[in-house]
């Protein structure tokens, strides 16, 4: 099933917005938008299938990411296939369309956002939709239309309709500043990224509405994921990702970190599961708001030691990009989760070893498949 939402601003549809998840609130927001039944196709509902009646209704925004085609893929496993609806502002892939109920959807547009929570019975709202530090370095006014005024439109509507929210934050919260090793739930966070910026703005305001309203958020702070079914987009944890595919198919590769950078990372199954876990965590054994989630931090050195274990023949040269070491050396070196595995036994199962091996493993027959099409 495909629901469509007509209006969609023109600053989102230069931009790929991620997911979103809803959260419990008792409030409601003093906002007056009017409803229109034009506007929603008569097969949008997805409520119908009665062995389906009893789990959460979820939304996730900015769907089309990596994290949000997989979380769905765990949610839709749990919950059923048409108690969780994908949306972005993309037209979604074949296999994605076809693997369960798909909407358009743009977090600037209040109204019709609001209107798919009606709809639909909305009960989880998941929200990945961000421009990442990159790109909201190179427009920043989109960044903060999109980061801050769409988390607004979100929060807003999660109060008036009793949502679950989750919304990830990320290592990028943090700054120079901030105690690196290990480095706290609590600390001093003063990033220099708008990026990083307005997730320290979007945990403060979604911890305020929690406190003021009732609302029912929940947010975890991301290390960097890595991936084995998705090609590497530039941001600095990405040079793990790039390594593997290079090892596999030129058995050469050029370093952009200094050997002895160390960063928190996570094997993306490890941090879908995390976020499953959090968001069916009982209320009152979560002492806050916001975790820090890891599962193993490396060096460059240390990866590179651990793939010619398996890769012996590996070349690595070094050629330091000043950015991303700059904000590299801002970044935690090790995150401290003992919170999340205190209060809902929060525990990885993908060490450095176990990451190699899978990831190997993946990018190996792949790359043998490439060459034999």
């Amino acid at each position: 099933m495909l629901f469509c939402v007509r209006a969609v601003s023109g600053a989102a549809q230069r931009v790929l917005l991620a997911p979103v998840c809803g959260f419990q609130t008792l409030a409601v927001v003093a906002r007056s938008v009017s409803f229109s039944p034009g506007q929603v196709t008569s097969n949008a509902s997805f409520h119908s299938v009665s062995s389906e009646s009893d789990h959460p209704k979820v939304l996730i925004t900015g769907g089309l990411g990596q994290l949000g085609v997989g979380l769905a893929k765990l949610l839709r496993m749990r919950f059923g296939k048409y108690n969780v609806i994908l949306s972005d502002i993309r037209k979604p892939p074949n296999h994605v369309y076809q693997s369960g109920p798909f909407i358009y959807s743009d977090i600037l547009d209040y109204k019709n956002l609001r209107e798919i929570v009606v709809n639909n019975r909305i009960t989880w709202l998941i929200h990945y939709s961000a421009l990442l530090s990159a790109v909201g370095e190179a427009n920043v006014s989109l960044a903060r239309d999109v980061n801050i005024t769409g988390l607004h439109n979100v929060l807003d509507i999660a109060v008036e309709h009793g949502l679950r929210l989750f919304i990830p934050s990320t290592i990028g919260a943090f700054g120079s500043s901030s105690p690196r090793n290990p480095t706290p739930d609590l600390c001093i966070q003063r990033p220099r990224t708008i990026y990083g910026v307005s997730k320290v703005h979007a945990e403060l305001m979604g911890e305020y509405y929690h406190h003021r309203f009732g609302l029912d958020f929940r947010c975890l702070r991301y290390p960097g994921i890595i991936s084995a079914d998705s090609q590497p987009g530039g941001g600095t944890t990405d040079y793990a990702v790039q390594m593997f595919h290079d090892a596999v198919k030129t058995s050469t590769f050029v370093c952009n970190l200094r050997p002895d950078t160390r960063l928190p990372m996570m094997f993306i199954e490890d941090c879908l599961r995390a976020t499953l876990e959090v968001l069916e965590a009982p209320a009152e054994i979560l002492s806050m708001r916001t975790y820090n989630i890891s599962a193993m931090s490396f060096t460059p050195e240390e990866l590179i030691r651990e793939i010619r274990r398996h890769l012996p023949d590996l070349q690595v040269t070094y050629k330091i990009d000043p950015v991303r070491q700059a904000i590299a050396d801002s970044w935690p070196m090790i995150l401290d989760d003992a919170s999340a595995r205190s209060d809902w036994g929060w525990k990885h199962d993908y060490g450095l070893p176990e990451l190699v091996q899978t990831m190997l493993n993946f990018t190996g027959s792949d790359s043998r498949m490439s060459q034999a099409n």
